[in-house]
């Protein structure tokens, strides 16, 4: 029976966490889309769900985790602390063809976009998978399973009373290995290394 034999594995992604302030306000924010629309229509994040994810890796064998960690270690030993914002609401791929809801993370340093190429690269090869798609920083609030064109319209005109809504900011000194363990309840997180960022923000 090969199944037997075979490594044990993780699945992991890079992430940055969210503090629980920022998370709050960003809660409020779901919880008057959440009322606007049929609950079968969007798949919601639960609030220990929201985070920042720099990259999905997917499966990667245990003993491999080691050189991983050193990998992102090394990807992230040139940044200083972030200096982040969480604002404004979007969506991918757009409003007309909604798919996932998001909140936007920024920083004003334009430090973040930097990092998360550093990381892509520095753990390419324990990657599932190679991501072509253009890097936004963002904390996902739903994944949406399918609307009519009038749910499609209230969502969009929610969102856009949001656009602009500030959720907070806060200092990143960190970097995240987490795991993902997937149940009927959801997945269930949990850090399993930290990588500090090098030193005090821009300014700090």
């Amino acid at each position: 029976m090969p199944d037997a034999l075979a490594p044990e594995a993780f699945r992991l992604f890079i992430a940055i966490t969210v503090p629980e302030d920022v998370k709050a306000e960003i809660e409020k924010a779901q919880a008057a889309l959440r009322q606007a629309l049929p609950k079968e229509c969007v798949r919601w994040a639960r609030r220990e769900q929201f985070h920042l994810t720099l990259k999905f890796l997917g499966d990667v064998e245990a003993e491999r985790v080691a050189p991983l960690t050193r990998a992102l270690e090394a990807a992230c030993r040139g940044f200083r602390a972030l200096e982040l914002r969480a604002e404004q609401i979007g969506f991918f791929p757009d409003p007309r063809r909604p798919r996932v809801l998001w909140v936007g993370v920024n920083d004003r340093a334009k430090q973040l976009p930097l990092l998360q190429r550093a990381i892509q690269e520095a753990t390419r090869e324990y990657a599932a998978e190679e991501s072509n798609e253009q890097f936004t920083g963002h904390v996902t609030l739903g994944r949406i399973k399918g609307l009519r064109r009038m749910e499609a319209e209230t969502l969009a005109g929610l969102a856009s009373g949001l656009a602009q809504r500030f959720f907070g900011a806060w200092t990143c000194e960190r970097v995240e290995l987490i795991r993902s363990q997937l149940s009927p309840q959801g997945a269930h997180h949990t850090t399993i290394a930290a990588v500090r960022l090098a030193g005090p923000a821009a300014g700090g």
